[in-house]
């Protein structure tokens, strides 16, 4: 039975100057961190599948790169595991009164208020200083989607936000008629940038307004598109066709059979 201490002592012997691999030896905090979003995004994926067995090996490449990095830290003279797991446990602790101190509230809005006024005293603390803007603090290095919805909750938390869907219903029409009076003018690739931008900033508010996540939302249709393209591309193959073959009414018409076929599954 492997330990945590087992794994850290891995990584020890992985990053020594005389013994240790090489590649790893060469790696700093810049190269590893695509490597840590990848693996975020490869859990992720895991869990969309529904995959348990490879949820367990993805969990484990992501604890990789957690490791790595405190190692590298412990290296530098800034911290290691040690630190990172304490100053884990501090902050869930603090930010779960509810659970740990003498706070009784269970209402749902209430503690993801609290939640957020935790967050808020923690970043002033790291910075010293008050926040200048509702949106400090949030990272621009996030999935443009992910990036946009903490954008618009921080936003709707000060008030700024319409009250029910109705209205965000409204500026979507409002928006899509602004990029289709863009679309056919010459020259004019920066203004259709910017509106079509402007539709999905408020598709993400509605996708908020619905309490579902953007990008979760975008992955499942994403692999939905998969699974009735490549059953489209199967069903075609079985009877001789191929997309050079039929025109776009005759594609359609294979994904129309395709989608009935995968609901009645």
């Amino acid at each position: 039975m492997h330990d945590i201490n087992s794994l850290l002592e891995t990584m020890r012997r992985l990053r020594q100057p005389e013994t240790g691999c090489p590649w790893d030896i060469e790696q700093d905090f810049s190269s590893v961190a695509p490597y840590t979003i990848e693996e975020a995004y490869e859990v992720a994926d895991a869990i969309e599948r529904g995959d348990m067995h490879d949820l367990k090996d993805e969990l484990g490449d992501l604890l990789f790169q957690i490791i790595f990095h405190a190692q590298m830290a412990s290296e530098a003279g800034e911290f290691d595991f040690a630190d990172v797991v304490d100053h884990l446990d501090r902050k869930l602790i603090r930010r779960h009164p509810h659970v740990f101190a003498d706070v009784t509230t269970r209402d749902k809005d209430e503690l993801e208020q609290q939640w957020e006024q935790h967050k808020q005293k923690e970043r002033q603390n790291k910075t010293m200083k008050p926040e200048v803007s509702a949106l400090d603090g949030i990272t621009s290095a996030l999935p443009a989607l992910r990036w946009s919805q903490k954008i618009q909750k921080r936003a709707a938390g000060t008030g700024f936000d319409w009250p029910d869907i109705r209205p965000v219903f409204d500026k979507l029409e409002e928006e899509l008629g602004e990029l289709k009076d863009e679309i056919g003018i010459e020259d004019n690739a920066d203004r259709i940038l910017d509106e079509f931008g402007d539709v999905m900033f408020v598709c993400v508010n509605l996708a908020m307004h619905l309490d579902i996540n953007a990008e979760q939302s975008l992955r499942h249709a994403n692999n939905k598109f998969i699974t009735r393209f490549t059953a489209m591309e199967q069903l075609m193959q079985q009877e001789g066709k191929q997309f050079s073959d039929l025109t776009l009414e005759q594609m359609e018409a294979y994904w129309q059979r395709v989608k009935k076929a995968l609901v009645r599954k």
